[in-house]
C-alpha cells in the first residue's frame, strides 16, 4: 500500500494537567490529496500533526503510514517518509550553513558524499534557494528560511509533506512564492493553517477542528461558504470570499 496514505483512527490524546487535545479524531487522507487543517488557537492542529511522524504518542487511536502504525519502534522509517515542516522556521535551522542544515539529514541516513550532495543541490534548487547554500540561516529573511526548512524537509526525499502554519509571518510576495512552491509539490500535504486563502488555493479538501475533535471535512469551498460551520470552529470566512462592506461585491 502506498506510503502515501495517512489514516488515522480514534485519536486521543492529552498534556499533563490539561484538558483533552484531541478527543477521537479519524480521518483518511490518500495518495496525492492536499489537504487543509484549519481551526481557531487551541483547536488541536498542531497537536494532531505532531502524532503524524511520532514527536508525541497518543494516549489512545492508532494512526498509520500506509500500512505501518506510528509506534517507536516504526519511527525511523516513519520519519523518512513523513517530512514535517514546523511553524516556526528557526526550529530547525541549527547548523553553521544552509548546506549544512539541509545535509544534516541525508548525512545522518549514512548516505555517501556526492548522493548528500546531489540531494541538497535537488532540494535548493526546487524550492529556488540554491544561491543561500553558503549563507548562515540566521541572515536570511523569513521566507528564504521558510523555503530552507523546506529544502530540509525535501532532501529526505518524503512520500508526503506535514506542514504547520507555513506561511505565518511572510510578507505578502514571499507568501505567494510558497504558494507557488507548494502548488507545484506532487506530494501529500496536510497543511494547518489560519491562513485559508492559503488553504483555498492549496486544497481541495479541508477539515475543521474545535475542542480537539473534527467538526467538519469535506470539499473546502463547501465548507468555506457555510458561514455558521466556520463561526463554529472559531473562523472566517478567507479575505477573497468575503464581501466588499462598502460596495456589497466580492473582494
Amino acid at each position: 500500500m502506498s506510503h502515501h496514505r495517512v489514516e488515522v483512527t480514534d485519536l486521543a490524546f492529552s498534556y499533563p494537567d490539561g484538558p483533552p487535545a484531541l478527543d477521537g479524531v479519524s480521518f483518511l487522507v490518500t495518495h496525492g490529496e492536499s489537504v487543509a487543517l484549519v481551526g481557531a488557537n487551541g483547536a488541536g492542529k498542531s497537536t494532531l500533526l505532531m502524532h503524524l511522524n511520532g514527536v508525541l504518542t497518543p494516549t489512545s487511536g492508532v494512526v498509520r503510514i500506509g500500512d505501518v502504525p506510528v509506534t517507536k519502534k516504526t519511527l525511523p522509517d516513519i520519519r523518512k517518509t513523513v517530512g514535517m515542516i514546523f511553524q516556526d522556521a528557526d526550529d530547525q535551522l541549527f547548523m553553521p550553513t544552509v548546506y549544512e542544515d539541509v545535509a544534516f539529514g541525508p548525512m545522518n541516513l549514512g548516505l555517501p558524499p556526492q548522493d548528500v550532495e546531489t540531494r541538497v543541490r535537488a532540494a535548493l534548487e526546487q524550492v529556488g534557494a540554491l544561491e543561500l547554500r553558503d549563507r548562515p540561516p540566521y541572515r536570511l529573511s523569513g521566507g528564504e528560511k521558510r523555503a530552507v526548512a523546506i529544502a530540509t524537509v525535501l532532501s529526505m526525499n518524503p512520500s508526503m509533506l506535514v506542514m504547520d502554519e507555513p506561511s505565518s509571518n511572510l510578507d505578502p510576495r514571499a507568501r505567494r512564492r510558497l504558494i507557488e512552491l507548494l502548488r507545484s509539490f506532487e506530494h501529500t500535504k496536510i497543511i494547518a493553517t489560519h491562513d485559508l486563502d492559503l488553504a483555498l488555493d492549496l486544497c481541495e479538501r479541508t477539515i475543521v477542528m474545535n475542542a480537539g475533535r473534527i467538526i467538519a471535512d469535506g470539499p473546502t469551498l463547501q465548507i468555506f461558504k457555510d458561514e455558521g460551520l466556520l463561526l463554529a470552529g472559531g473562523l472566517e470566512q478567507p479575505m477573497s470570499m468575503q464581501r466588499c462592506p462598502s460596495c456589497g461585491g466580492m473582494r
